[in-house]
């Protein structure tokens, strides 16, 4: 490990852009897979490898939902829930915005009343005996069309857990257009929900004008494409408006070919807000911590640079000012203590 590496490790960090079902462990999607033998995903731990090796990003989703398939009632999805925040507290991650797909779950029969109580249990559980902080995305699942849009907003407005701070819309962008979802955001908007949806990922910079002029995108999960556009950057640069940023997932979707080609360092360069995250790490055989090293390769960081990057994320996070300040100060205090 080099001392870059190390550094990471133990650098306090938030995550933005992480979904919850594409953060299950292998252990944890062996052990719901062996509990669902009707399911095609595999029981043995090694044979997961293989079956995360993705064609594209259509192949992703097909895999992605047969995984979603594993999560059939109100226990599966507190142990989720609680797994995930233990892998995220190995990570130093002490606070995240976890993308939940509730139409995935009530569709296949849980009472979206148990559902939010099994997230809301395991939230707080996280919280007092792991120290991570989690908060909710609602998440609108493009390809399941308006019906899972109603349903997304349904839940979000009328039950509203404690934890839910964002609304937002996930899936294949070819041929599921932005504008058509801009009631259900209105009507998250009109309760006090943040807008966070993915835009720009395998679509032109057309879908990130969408998102912010239809939907009101307050941030912009991946934006991959926005380079493509000069004044949409800097529109976004001017804005203060935050790009997720997800670069190993971008290159297992074949969304960009490379790590080379990837436009981060343009995206910075412009000056717009930039935050690093996993999306779904281990179906990308990735981690925050490998994220933040393979960022600091992309831009030539050093420790005090992958500082700033992980501070952009407490920026650009939905925390109160007093958890920003506190986040902030942790980050400043490690990193002195590095260099000294």
């Amino acid at each position: 490990m080099s001392d870059l590496d190390a550094f990471i490790t133990g650098l306090p960090k938030a995550e933005l852009h992480v979904h919850h079902v594409g953060s299950a462990s292998p252990r944890i999607v062996s052990e719901l897979a062996a509990r669902h033998p009707d399911s095609a995903v595999p029981t043995d731990p090694d044979a997961l490898a293989d079956y995360f090796t993705f064609r594209d990003f259509a192949h992703f989703i097909e895999v992605y939902l047969s995984v979603v398939d594993l999560i059939r009632d109100a226990e599966d999805v507190r142990l989720l829930t609680y797994e995930v925040a233990r892998d995220m507290a190995r990570q130093q991650i002490r606070y995240a915005e976890l993308t939940v797909t509730p139409f995935s779950s009530t569709r296949r029969g849980i009472p979206d009343a148990a559902f939010v109580e099994a997230i809301e249990d395991a939230r707080k559980a996280a919280e007092s005996e792991l120290g991570v902080v989690l908060r909710w995305c609602f998440d609108i699942p493009g390809e399941a069309g308006l019906e899972s849009a109603e349903e997304t907003a349904r839940i979000a407005c009328d039950l509203q857990p404690e934890g839910l701070v964002s609304f937002g819309l996930g899936g294949p962008e070819i041929g599921v257009p932005r504008p058509q979802f801009k009631p259900y955001f209105d009507r998250a908007r009109a309760v006090g929900l943040h807008s966070v949806p993915h835009a720009g990922e395998t679509t032109g910079p057309g879908t990130i004008w969408d998102a912010l002029r239809e939907l009101g995108a307050e941030r912009i999960g991946h934006g991959t494409s926005a380079p493509q556009d000069p004044a949409l950057l800097a529109h976004l640069a001017e804005h203060r408006i935050p790009l997720e940023v997800c670069p190993t997932s971008n290159i297992a979707t074949r969304a960009v070919r490379t790590l080379e080609e990837h436009p981060l360092q343009e995206m910075v360069d412009a000056g717009v807000l930039v935050t690093i995250n996993s999306d779904d790490p281990p179906m990308f055989g990735t981690d925050l911590n490998t994220e933040y090293g393979v960022a600091a390769r992309l831009l030539g960081l050093d420790a005090a640079g992958v500082a700033g990057l992980a501070k952009n994320a407490v920026e650009a996070s939905f925390m109160d000012t007093a958890a920003k300040s506190r986040l902030s100060a942790e980050i400043d205090a490690y990193t002195a203590s590095w260099r000294a």
